[in-house]
């Protein structure tokens, strides 16, 4: 059975028409998806599509603007992705970014060599014009962020330099016209000094943007085009308790109100409390036509004897679409599928030579569209996760919610190293609670991107009292981020440390040894399977 995507999207795309919008066109840089982000903190809305979008597609949209980000290849590659040299007669404001000013220089008539010293981090960038993507700049020296191997050697005709460095001579530059603009650095990044700055200039001093795109504003046109698209039928929605899900359902009743149903599906790999806090906020809080599914036992009896994390997850993801698909024929005739998706998650299906090959299977449990003869209504896909939060401040949803520690689809089982069983679950949740209680308790929650316990597959010896114990191992995991495709561990005080592990101990029966984890993403990953 298939499901009908377009129709929501297409509306919802049209909706967008009404905000100034700027596009980027994705080269294959690992960066693209910050200059997004910068952008839309600057309250414009924008984009990321192919870099071979057609002219016609451009048009249709009517952009302020167009960015082109970098990317890995060099401009004279044979498979070097280029966009169409007619996209400089449409008359736009065009930003190219290191890959993106390169490729700019090649198709207008310049000249883009190897260079003999590459630039990578921090580089001291000279400003020699300030007009006008460094207006307002008090210092003309600025660090940036620098990863190129090619510099252009020669402008293009009718360009001027603005800035240069020790290495690259055009580090940036406009046409004389004031259309457009390259930078060889990397302005959406946190290392470059006044990137934020630069990246407004263009949007306000250059496309002319007025900054209309408010989640206020979001809420208001998502409730009308909701609205506009089920009438008087029916939606289903899976909710977690997760901050995506949670906003999706908000935002779905106020559209609708109860022509939606929630399913809650318990699986028995959720952590502490998660159930009644559910309940608690969205039946007596929101009142939310909200069902309940204890599946606990069938999720166990599939997870038997199981250690393969793949595996896991597969069997999870398919019990789970069973389960929600017998619950939905029991809430009776339905014609739409609420869903949490991300923009993050919609990227992924136009970049070009993305950052980051598929690692493992996606956290989220996937597949429910394919079994189900429903549309999708996907009212958070153009956004990113940060705009979720607000998003849900905006709505009322509590705090609790709103920063809720990202948590994977499979629960608790994935972070269970080795065969999921009810025993090893409930030392698990004992465990992480304990992590939690003592993060907050140090007022360090704000200041992590996630945190949690691992069981590994392991026992050691210990002594506990004048006995010899020979128990389970809990491995800690903390990590700082700002948006999750890299990571740090977390540098934690050692007396929080030790109180966890105190804790942990003491308190969870099974437990005789506490370890921390000390790797970064990359080479590791945030979650240990």
């Amino acid at each position: 059975m298939s499901i009908c995507v377009n129709s929501w999207f297409d509306i919802f795309k049209g909706e967008m028409q009404r905000y100034e919008t700027i596009l980027i066109l994705d080269f294959g840089s690992q960066y693209t998806q910050l200059i997004a982000r910068k952008i839309r903190e600057c309250r414009v809305y924008c984009e990321i599509v192919p870099f071979d979008i057609s002219i016609g597609e451009i048009i249709k949209r009517k952009p302020k603007g167009l960015i082109f980000s970098g990317g890995p290849a060099g401009v004279y590659e044979e498979k070097a992705p280029h966009c169409d040299k007619e996209i400089f007669r449409l008359g736009l404001p065009i930003l190219g970014i290191c890959y993106g000013m390169q490729l700019m220089t090649h198709l207008l008539g310049g000249k883009v060599e190897k260079s003999q010293h590459r630039e990578y981090g921090r580089t001291t960038l000279i400003v020699d014009k300030k007009r006008p993507l460094f207006l307002n700049l008090k210092s003309k020296k600025l660090l940036v962020w620098m990863s190129h191997g090619d510099k252009v050697v020669k402008l293009p005709p009718k360009f001027v330099h603005l800035a240069h460095t020790s290495n690259s001579p055009f580090a940036a530059m406009m046409d004389e016209e004031g259309k457009f603009f390259g930078v060889q650095f990397h302005p959406e990044v946190a290392h470059t000094q006044r990137g934020k700055e630069i990246i407004k200039n263009f949007l306000f001093n250059v496309c002319n943007c007025s900054g209309n795109w408010t989640m206020e504003s979001f809420i208001q046109s998502s409730i009308k085009k909701i609205r506009q698209r089920v009438r008087n039928r029916r939606v289903i929605c899976g909710l977690s308790g997760g901050v995506d899900s949670s906003v999706t359902a908000l935002l779905v009743h106020r559209a609708i109100g109860n022509k939606l149903s929630c399913i809650f599906v318990d699986n028995g790999l959720l952590r502490v409390n998660e159930k009644e806090e559910v309940i608690k906020t969205f039946c007596e809080n929101f009142h939310l036509n909200l069902h309940l599914v204890d599946a606990q036992e069938r999720f166990l009896k599939r997870l038997k004897g199981v250690i393969d994390p793949e595996e896991k997850r597969k069997i999870i993801g398919e019990e789970f679409i069973k389960v929600f698909t017998e619950e939905a024929s029991r809430i009776g005739k339905t014609d739409f599928l609420a869903q949490g998706t991300l923009y993050p998650d919609v990227i992924e299906s136009v970049s070009y030579k993305g950052p980051s090959a598929k690692i493992k299977s996606h956290h989220n449990v996937g597949g429910l569209p394919e079994v189900m003869p429903l549309s999708l209504i996907e009212p958070l896909r153009e956004l990113f996760k940060d705009e979720v939060r607000l998003l849900a401040r905006k709505l009322g949803l509590p705090e609790e919610i709103i920063w809720r520690q990202p948590f994977p689809g499979p629960g608790l089982a994935v972070r269970i190293l080795g065969e999921a069983t009810k025993e090893r679950l409930n030392i698990l949740r004992q465990a992480d609670f304990i992590v939690l209680e003592e993060i907050r308790k140090a007022k360090f929650y704000h200041r992590l991107w996630q945190f949690f316990a691992v069981l590994l597959p392991v026992k050691t010896v210990g002594i506990m009292g004048d006995e010899r114990t020979y128990e389970n191992v809990i491995a800690l995991r903390a990590v700082t981020s700002e948006d999750g495709m890299t990571a740090d561990w977390a540098k934690l005080p050692h007396k929080i440390l030790g109180n966890i592990s105190n804790r942990i101990i003491n308190e969870v029966k099974g437990v005789n040894r506490v370890v921390f984890d000390i790797s970064s993403k990359p080479p590791s990953t945030i979650e240990w399977e």
